[in-house]
Order: structure tokens, then sequence, then C-alpha cells
């Protein structure tokens, strides 16, 4: 294989990651938990973007229910927002042959 098209290559391959990095900081996933009563949104990025907690499910008097709500809310969101990241970068790397779970 020329040596000059696997640079340009390359760079394109780079550019595109870049591109579909900050692309992703922008798509959002939303997941649900408690029955609907705890929305939370992550970034493509697995950043946290909001927390929506509805009024019945705070209770005072189990406050530990709520937590364990909101940190399995936000790990699914997390997931999932790495789960899109990850098909999102498989497109740009598909048909170059690396090993699986390389991650970029």
């Amino acid at each position: 294989m020329n040596i000059q098209k696997m640079m340009k290559q390359a760079q394109k391959m780079k550019d595109d990651m870049a591109r579909t990095q900050a692309e992703l900081a922008e798509k959002t996933v939303e997941v649900t938990a408690g029955g609907g009563k705890i929305t939370v949104v992550a970034n493509g990025a697995g950043e946290v973007v909001s927390i929506k907690l509805s009024k019945e499910i705070v209770d005072p008097d189990d406050v530990e229910m709520l937590e364990d709500l909101v940190l399995s809310g936000v790990k699914q969101a997390i997931a999932k927002g790495k789960e899109l990241a990850e098909q999102e970068m498989n497109k740009i790397t598909a048909g170059l042959g690396l090993p699986p779970g390389l991650g970029f």
C-alpha cells in the first residue's frame, strides 16, 4: 500500500474522530428510573447533563431509596451515552481490521 495514501487515510480518520467526538458532546440520551419518577440525561461524551425528580419520589423518611434510584439512573445514562459513542466511533473505524474493544 502506498505510504502517502495511508497517511491521508489516517489524517481523514483523525479528522472524522475529532468531528464525531464534538458531535457526541451535543447528542443526548435519556433514561428513567423509579417507574419514570427520575429522569437522567447524559451526552455522548459520558457526561450527565440533567437530573429531574418528580415530587412524589422525594420521601424524607426514605432518603436511601432516592439515593439508590438516582445512582441507578445516572449509571444507566452514562452507559447509554458510552454505547452511543461506541456506535459512532465504530462507524469511523469499520473495515480497518482493528481488534474488538479497541477504544478511541
